[in-house]
């Protein structure tokens, strides 16, 4: 099986990785415009060899783990190369405008909208890791649109590796993930921003920062060049879910402000509640 990898970073880098491990006979191909990259995943063994778009011809399976913005471009090209029993998976965190770009290609039927919800704050083919995949959700779009024979094998590879899979529609995708994933996102930075502005000495926030902080921030160090293009290809629904949390925030501190420390607590005790839902998830 021949598997190439277009972005060999970490969910690429880790796909390729379960893959070597679960089918012996796969050889790993990697494409990446980043040449550092190509010579890492090459060092920590992600890859088997470097390749070019021009040699998807050969692929027997294709992911497209790259900013969503530049899958926008790549992926209709991806497509116009591969044979006609090939498999490509895309794995962004949009899927609206994804599946647009693509809807009217002749080879549609040969595309999987995949979004696995697994990942680190770290990027780059070093960072990819065996077993990331285990035991975590991976979202299906427009399942339907995709070729039979090509589900099957998808699935079977998501399965192998310990995914559990969950199907829906790309406009309930983005809007769900923009609750769950998107805001989590900017609230990280957006924390970090506030510290690095009101603490002007870096001393004091390495000597004072605790695991609450420290865990809350972990998401500020995730990649502005992957993250900027996924704001603005699910802006709408993020600006609502803002609009949402800044209310929550103000209300919060309007309770402070009137000294109303038991309705903090009530909503603080409310709130527990999350710890159930992802114990259950889990």
């Amino acid at each position: 099986m021949k598997v190439f990898i277009i972005g060999t970073g970490l969910i690429g880098g880790s796909f390729a990785l379960d893959i070597q491990q679960e089918y012996s006979e796969a050889v790993i191909y990697g494409i990446d415009t980043n040449k550092n990259h190509i010579t890492e995943a090459l060092e920590y063994g992600v890859i088997h060899e470097e390749a070019s778009f021009e040699d998807l011809h050969s692929a027997d399976l294709v992911f497209v783990t790259i900013p969503v913005d530049v899958t926008l471009k790549v992926l209709p090209k991806v497509l116009d190369i591969i044979h006609d029993n090939s498999l490509v998976i895309d794995v962004g965190s949009t899927k609206k405008r994804i599946c647009e770009v693509v809807k009217n290609h002749p080879k549609r039927r040969n595309f999987l909208a995949a979004h696995p919800i697994a990942g680190t704050e770290f990027s780059g083919p070093k960072s990819a890791l065996k077993g990331l995949f285990k035991e975590k959700t991976n979202i299906i779009c427009e399942v339907e649109k995709t070729a039979f024979k090509l589900q099957e094998k998808a699935l079977e590879i998501f399965s192998k590796i310990g995914m559990r899979i969950r199907y829906m529609d790309a406009v309930s995708h983005d809007k769900h993930i923009a609750y769950v994933s998107h805001l989590s996102h900017i609230s990280s930075f957006m924390l970090g921003k506030t510290v690095i502005d009101k603490e002007k000495n870096e001393r004091d926030i390495f000597d004072m920062a605790g695991s609450g902080f420290e865990s809350t921030v972990r998401l500020a160090k995730s990649s502005p060049a992957m993250w900027t293009p996924i704001f603005e290809q699910n802006k709408d629904n993020i600006v609502e879910t803002l609009e949402e949390y800044i209310g929550n925030l103000k209300q919060f501190k309007k309770l402070m402000e009137e000294h109303k420390f038991d309705q903090v607590f009530d909503e603080m005790q409310k709130t527990n509640h999350i710890a159930t839902i992802l114990k259950g998830i889990k």
